[in-house]
């Protein structure tokens, strides 16, 4: 059967038309400009396509500047922070939900509130620390403040409240020791939202400009997004050259996006249902 039309559904169709070409038309506007010669670049008024497409912004991009090893960067940080997170929240989350321990409704508590600051607050004692281990002006010094994110552990503690009691307690008196009632038991349960997890951790991360400009110093350890940022001159800026390396950072978390999207809803649907 047909549904009927209705003002307020025409209204909410043009509003989400809207909506969708505001947030496209950025990434539209770099992805062609990433096309465009300098001077078609800075024309007024614009050229909404390249009228003469060039390759020479990404040639200059990756043969007069690492953009190759800022891209592996990017890479690299992302998927390791990623993967670090993902196992650690989880089995903290784990933890937090089905165990029972002294304290644990406070350590729950100061998990929460971690959530509330910003890095901002807590960034002088992590560069004090990083700098105490050696590591500064290295890749680990952005992955390893990362790891213990409190929003994973708050996200996977709610997805291990749906594991079944009964489960865990069958599978203790069958001898399955922590570890493996975890790995086989909880996390088949849990997989939902530890891949809607990998999928915050990694845009997160990938996005962190902040964390990486006060952890980064040498131009051969840059990410992508502060590699971008260092093409800007301070007397002259080629906005063809900076289009490219914006297209070239946008396109990997676009892509992961796009494969992952289906993991991403279902995981955050479930999450959001408790039972």
């Amino acid at each position: 059967m047909k549904k009927k039309t209705t003002p307020f559904g025409v209204l909410t169709i043009i509003l989400l038309s809207i909506l969708t070409i505001l947030f496209v038309f950025p990434f539209y506007w770099i992805m062609t400009g990433a096309f465009k010669s300098q001077p078609d670049a800075i024309k007024i008024p614009p050229q909404w396509w390249p009228q003469a497409p060039t390759l020479e912004n990404f040639e200059k991009l990756l043969i007069q500047n690492p953009a190759a090893q800022w891209l592996f960067n990017s890479v690299f940080i992302s998927v390791v922070t990623m993967l670090l997170v993902c196992i650690t929240s989880s089995l903290a989350g784990y933890v937090l939900a089905k165990k029972r321990f002294y304290g644990q409704k406070l350590l729950f508590s100061i998990f929460i509130a971690a959530m509330a600051l910003p890095k901002q607050v807590v960034i002088v004692p992590l560069v004090r620390i990083i700098n105490f281990m050696g590591i500064h002006d290295t890749l680990w010094a952005v992955i390893l403040p990362l790891i213990g994110w409190p929003f994973g552990v708050f996200l996977m503690k709610q997805f291990s409240e749906n594991i079944p009691g009964e489960l865990l307690e069958s599978a203790k008196i069958d001898g399955c020791g922590e570890l493996r009632t975890f790995v086989s038991i909880a996390f088949p349960i849990i997989k939902p939202g530890f891949a809607a997890l990998a999928i915050f951790t990694f845009i997160n991360t990938w996005n962190d400009y902040f964390m990486q400009l006060v952890m980064l110093s040498s131009r051969s350890k840059l990410t992508v997004s502060l590699g971008v940022a260092t093409l800007q001159a301070e007397m002259a800026t080629n906005y063809g050259l900076i289009m490219a390396g914006a297209a070239l950072s946008a396109i990997p978390i676009v892509a992961v996006f796009t494969i992952f999207q289906k993991s991403f809803t279902q995981g955050i649907t479930m999450g959001a249902v408790k039972g």
